[in-house]
This record gives structure tokens, C-alpha cells and sequence, in this order.
């Protein structure tokens, strides 16, 4: 089930959730505890979006069963994450961006309520229904050959990784709030300024993961 979980740490770089996240800090103002609540509400719909969609997928992969199992101990899984590597990076060189789309996303997060929750759980649904790792993760606890309990039980763990690296970032821009003249401050001004190379930076370390997970499970 480890195994499962590196996935999962893959899925987590999801520059949409953390674009958002920066933007969010950016936008509202200092005090009155407002990006807290908007950043807590955002992730916790997040994670719910991305456990539901976990659960469902997972119950569609212990239906299949050997073809799960056949897949997933075959090389073209390893070839497929290999591809899937190559194919991201390249997509990466052509540049653009998601500033349009959170741009958009951040109408309804100038208020904490129950909207910030339904947009983090859109948010998780459209993050891992579009992402191949998380589809990856989730056929290898398929197959992991462990209790169902145990399986669905893992579920929890399994998105709490996935949302690691944003919740993460949610703590480091209330940080740099709180204190923006330090040298955090200073790093996330850079890193705002130069957002085009970071994000492709990010891009390339989801492409390189992939080939290694998939040239590893190769040999």
C-alpha cells in the first residue's frame, strides 16, 4: 500500500489547488481571520472531492479484479506512466498557464461559506479525474492483496496525501501574511514574480516522477 501512496504524493503537486490558494492569500485582506477559514473550507472540500472520487474508483477497480491485477503486474503500466511522463513534460515546454481559470475561481471565495466547499470539492473531482496517477494509485491498493477494510480504510490516508503539498502551501502564505517582510515573504515574492518558471519547474517534477515510477516498475 506504500506504493500506492507515492502516487498519491505525485497527485498532491496540483498546481490548480495551489494557484488558487496564492491567489486567495493575495486577495483578501489582512486580519479578521478570513483566509483561514477560506483556505481550511477550500481544502476541506478538496478532500472530499478527491475521497469520493477515490472511493468510486476503487469500488469500479475491486470490481474488475484480475484485469486490475493483470494490468497493474504487467510492463504496459509501467510504459503508461513512463508515456504519461514524457507527454507532461512536453505539454509543459508550450508554456500557458491557469491564471484565467483562477481568476474565476476566486468570485466566490471572497467569502468563507459553504460555496468555498463545493468549489474545493469541484476542484478535487476535476484533479483527479483528470490526473493519471491518482487512476495509478488507486489500481495498485486494488491489487495490494490486503483486507477491503483495510483498502477503504487507506482511503483517508490516501487523499490526506494528496492534499498535502497544497495544505502546505495554505500554511505558508498564512505565514508570509502574518510576517511578509521575512525571509519567507521574501522567497513567495520571488516565486510570485517568476510564477511561469515555477509552475513549469512543477510540471517537469510530475513528468520526471512519473518516468521514475514507471521505469522502476519496469525492471
Amino acid at each position: 500500500m506504500l506504493h500506492a501512496v507515492q502516487f498519491a504524493f505525485v497527485d498532491s503537486i496540483n498546481l490548480l489547488l495551489i494557484g488558487v490558494i496564492v491567489a486567495v492569500g493575495v486577495m483578501l485582506p489582512r486580519g479578521g481571520g478570513r483566509y483561514a477559514k477560506t483556505a481550511a473550507l477550500l481544502i476541506a472540500g478538496d478532500w472530499c472531492g478527491v475521497a469520493a472520487l477515490a472511493f468510486l474508483m476503487l469500488v469500479v477497480f475491486d470490481g474488475l479484479g484480475d484485469v486490475v491485477q493483470s494490468f497493474v503486474e504487467g510492463p504496459i503500466f509501467g510504459i503508461l506512466l513512463i508515456a504519461t511522463g514524457v507527454v507532461t513534460g512536453l505539454l509543459a515546454l508550450r508554456g500557458g498557464d491557469n491564471s484565467g481559470l483562477v481568476n474565476r475561481i476566486l468570485e466566490p471565495l471572497k467569502t468563507p461559506s459553504a460555496t468555498t466547499v463545493l468549489v474545493g470539492f469541484a476542484l478535487g473531482i476535476i484533479q483527479s479525474a483528470t490526473s493519471v496517477p491518482f487512476y495509478g494509485g488507486l489500481a495498485v491498493l486494488s491489487t495490494a492483496g490486503v483486507d477491503v477494510a483495510v483498502r477503504y480504510a487507506f482511503l483517508v490516508l490516501y487523499a490526506t496525501v494528496a492534499l498535502s503539498l497544497p495544505a502546505l502551501c495554505a500554511f505558508a502564505v498564512g505565514w508570509v501574511r502574518r510576517a511578509p517582510d521575512s525571509p519567507a515573504g521574501r522567497v513567495f515574492d520571488v516565486a510570485r514574480e517568476n510564477s511561469g518558471k515555477v509552475s513549469l519547474g512543477a510540471t517537469w517534477a510530475v513528468a520526471l516522477l512519473l518516468i521514475a515510477l514507471g521505469t522502476v516498475h519496469m525492471m
